[in-house]
């Protein structure tokens, strides 16, 4: 089947999941200024496939997933690459991945104990992945040729754990909720059926 008009948007979102190794390879060679470039990139193609989305009515399940998971794993990628080249603590990049696998392994959970599972990122997630993007793009920005004051990348690195901390403790919160009150649902309707 070919892709049609409705595709494009996750089109684009295939083309930046396409770009993430492309961004590691070039931390790992010290091209930061190439690396800054494809993080760009990506991110423009970010804002353009939600805006084709949302403006053309194009929005899709599919884009729903693929959105977000491409934001991860550009992050994540990214944040493992940089803790691989010591410009990042190991400790955060941990607290990062394991925030993220909590969350897929409950989506997960959710999905397939409760009911269908959709992805509504929380306020809070939004705010966590803006701190992650800064901080990925100011340490590559002190990496390559504008040194930034310590104090400014060690006030990041603890916004991120801090945000990163939260963001997962709202998700489990938020989704225990959820699962909580779909099951009293379930147990009120069979009621009603006896």
């Amino acid at each position: 089947m070919k892709p049609g008009v409705r595709d494009i948007p996750n089109l684009i979102t295939l083309l930046r999941i396409a770009i993430v190794p492309s961004v590691c390879v070039a931390i790992l060679q010290q091209s930061y200024g190439l690396a800054l470039l494809l993080f760009g990139l990506a991110g423009i193609s970010d804002a353009l496939d939600g805006y084709i989305a949302k403006r053309f009515d194009l929005i899709t399940r599919l884009g729903s997933i693929l959105d977000p998971l491409a934001d991860k794993l550009l992050l994540v990628s990214t944040f493992v690459t940089l803790a691989w080249m010591a410009l990042l603590p190991t400790w955060l990049v941990a607290v990062v991945v394991g925030r993220d696998v909590l969350i897929v392994c409950g989506a997960l959970a959710y999905h397939t104990l409760i009911a269908r599972y959709e992805m509504e990122p929380t306020l809070v997630s939004k705010a966590n992945t803006l701190f992650q993007i800064v901080l990925g793009l100011a340490v590559v920005v002190d990496a390559w040729r504008y040194p930034l004051p310590d104090d400014l990348l060690h006030g990041l690195t603890y916004m991120v754990f801090a945000v990163t901390l939260l963001s997962g403790a709202d998700y489990v919160y938020s989704w225990g909720t959820r699962a909580v009150a779909e099951r009293e649902r379930r147990r009120r309707q069979r009621r009603g059926q006896d």
